[in-house]
């Protein structure tokens, strides 16, 4: 699914690269045989749009939102596990996963990082892309919903990706659930993160079979933050 890639750029960190080249990046939405016409169009309007502003402006808005608070992350186990120490082992299933389709990852980048899971499930057959996006979609309905709130174009990247899973969610919930949470982006939060003990994820605690096969879906394991789970499922 080609688009699943070019959503993981847009994701990413803002580069000049994606400025210099953004028109061959709509051009290549037409080949993305995955959406329906109205997504193409929104897509490529969304690139358009981005790449039109100075690229210093939008770092400094990536910064703001994905770098400031655990609520907005793009780590996906920090909404699993948050900072426990379980999220070592999900880590190392999860790189698993992609080394099994060739993919090997540098020391700086962590699996979970949405937009290497985006890369990943783009090289895997659709329906097995498919999957992978609804495995992982009460998280991506918990970061539209809060992205919204705060009047953020990525949203819009993460509804496109909540459409692409076919997940029946209770959006209405999470969006009422989401109006009540206390932002977390404030000094004085950020002051209460620092200081956090530092958590490691990894430790020598053997993982019984039946824990690893119940991380081995996200969909099995997901409780992102604030919010319950068991609330999430069914029709908005």
């Amino acid at each position: 699914m080609l688009s699943l890639r070019m959503i993981a750029h847009l994701l990413d960190y803002p580069q000049e690269m994606l400025w210099s080249e953004y028109h061959e990046l709509i051009a290549s939405t037409d080949q993305c045989t995955e959406l329906n016409l109205a997504q193409k169009s929104d897509l490529k309007q969304w690139i358009s749009t981005y790449c039109e502003q100075r690229l210093f402006d939008v770092q400094a808005q990536y910064c703001a939102l994905f770098d400031r608070g655990r609520s907005l992350s793009l780590l996906l186990f920090e909404h699993v596990h948050g900072q426990s120490r379980e999220r070592g082992q999900a880590m190392v299933d999860l790189m698993g996963q992609y080394q099994q389709q060739g993919l090997e990852l540098d020391a700086k980048e962590l699996p979970d990082y949405l937009p290497m899971y985006l890369e990943y499930l783009s090289i895997l057959s659709e329906d097995e892309a498919v999957q992978g996006l609804k495995d992982i979609a009460p998280i991506l309905a918990l970061l539209t919903e809060r992205l919204r709130q705060r009047d953020s174009e990525y949203a819009e990247l993460m509804s496109l990706l909540l459409s692409l899973s076919a997940a029946k969610l209770n959006t209405a919930s999470i969006a009422e659930k989401v109006k009540q949470e206390e932002r977390d982006d404030s000094v004085a939060a950020l002051d209460q993160v620092w200081e956090e003990e530092q958590i490691t994820f990894m430790d020598n605690t053997p993982c019984d079979s039946q824990t690893r096969q119940h991380q081995q879906r996200f969909a099995q394991t997901i409780q992102p933050q604030y919010l319950d789970i068991s609330q999430l499922t069914g029709e908005a």
